[in-house]
């Protein structure tokens, strides 16, 4: 019977106790990454800038309240080898997110997302108070004049009025307000040539510019969809044969501030280039936010002979061909 060497039963006995060292790290590892990491809050944010090295993202969980060493956590994201694929955005986790779980959010790009809504017929003042308030928003734009703002979306000398699309934008936190303007303002550049594509062929309108104002006027005009093309209508007949548009909310518009909405003879008497009692054609520029449906009517208006339109108290209107119908009609309804 042979003997064994001291020396290699000892090597065995440390390999072993390797073995069983390797074997008890992976499955702690194992259930460290199955079970939820510990929150100093109810919630954990972050917002990923791109170039945020995955060291840094490690980091910056702890910062945001996850109690968890941060060599910990950048040795799990590099030994996934998943590290170079985090994404930048906003993330937020709860108290069942697992390593596993936030390592997988980051790499699927699955943000947590903010959302800001701008509404049909909004003036550029409504717009920004609006985006003032929007939470999670860099307010890059706050100091900036409306001429600058166009500026620094890159189109200096566009009017800020009526350039950006109404619609509901998302957004992850701790982007600039730029992002959300160049993004409406795309839109409505994108909803407005779509429209001037399908213009009438006949229509006075000479540029998507005059398209945009007018629907602008419409928008304002009236909130039932079925009237849009027919209040078009009427303005197009105008313009066709050189009458003042007589449109109340341009008249609002250019008096400012002051004017709470209800117009006053001084103030239809008051020149000013959006008072379109005194002057003939469209104004200099948009005076609100149009919708989808208010461009295609000023691009595609009703076929119609009415000259005139009046609120009937209800939301809708009443149009006649001839200022006598007109007039009957302003006896029946606002007088």
């Amino acid at each position: 019977m042979s003997r064994r060497s001291p020396g290699l039963s000892l090597w065995r006995r440390l390999l072993g106790a390797v073995a069983l060292a390797v074997l008890a790290a992976g499955g702690a590892a194992l259930w460290w990454l199955q079970h939820p990491l510990p929150l100093s809050g109810d919630r954990a944010e972050l917002s990923i800038e791109a170039g945020t090295s995955p060291r840094e993202v490690a980091q910056a969980w702890v910062d945001a309240g996850v109690q968890a060493p941060p060599r910990l956590l950048y040795e799990w994201f590099r030994w996934s080898g998943q590290a170079r694929l985090i994404r930048a955005g906003s993330y937020e986790i709860g108290p069942d997110t697992t390593p596993r779980q936030l390592l997988a959010k980051m790499v699927q790009g699955d943000e947590t997302l903010e959302h800001v809504r701008f509404i049909e017929g909004w003036t550029l003042r409504q717009l920004r108070a609006e985006l003032a308030q929007a939470p999670g928003l860099k307010p890059v734009t706050a100091g900036l004049s409306d001429a600058q703002l166009m500026a620094a979306l890159g189109e200096p000398g566009t009017p800020a009025e009526g350039a950006f699309f109404p619609d509901t934008y998302a957004y992850s936190r701790g982007v600039s307000d730029v992002t959300v303007l160049a993004r409406a303002r795309r839109a409505m550049r994108r909803q407005l040539a779509a429209a001037w594509a399908q213009r009438d062929p006949d229509t006075p309108l000479k540029t998507p510019e005059q398209a945009l104002i007018l629907a602008s006027i419409v928008e304002k005009e009236t909130g039932q969809p079925a009237e849009r093309p027919l209040v078009a209508g009427v303005f197009v007949n105008r313009l066709r044969l050189g009458m003042p548009l007589q449109t109340d909310p341009s008249v609002i518009y250019g008096r400012g501030p002051e004017v709470d909405g209800s117009l006053r003879r001084r103030d239809l008497r008051t020149d000013t280039p959006f008072n379109t009692y005194t002057r003939v054609g469209l104004p200099p520029t948009p005076i609100a936010l149009p919708g989808l449906a208010a461009l295609r009517a000023a691009v595609r208006p009703a076929a119609t002979k009415a000259l005139y339109f009046v609120a009937r108290g209800d939301g809708s209107s009443v149009f006649s061909d001839d200022l006598a119908d007109h007039n009957r009609a302003v006896k029946k309804y606002q007088r």
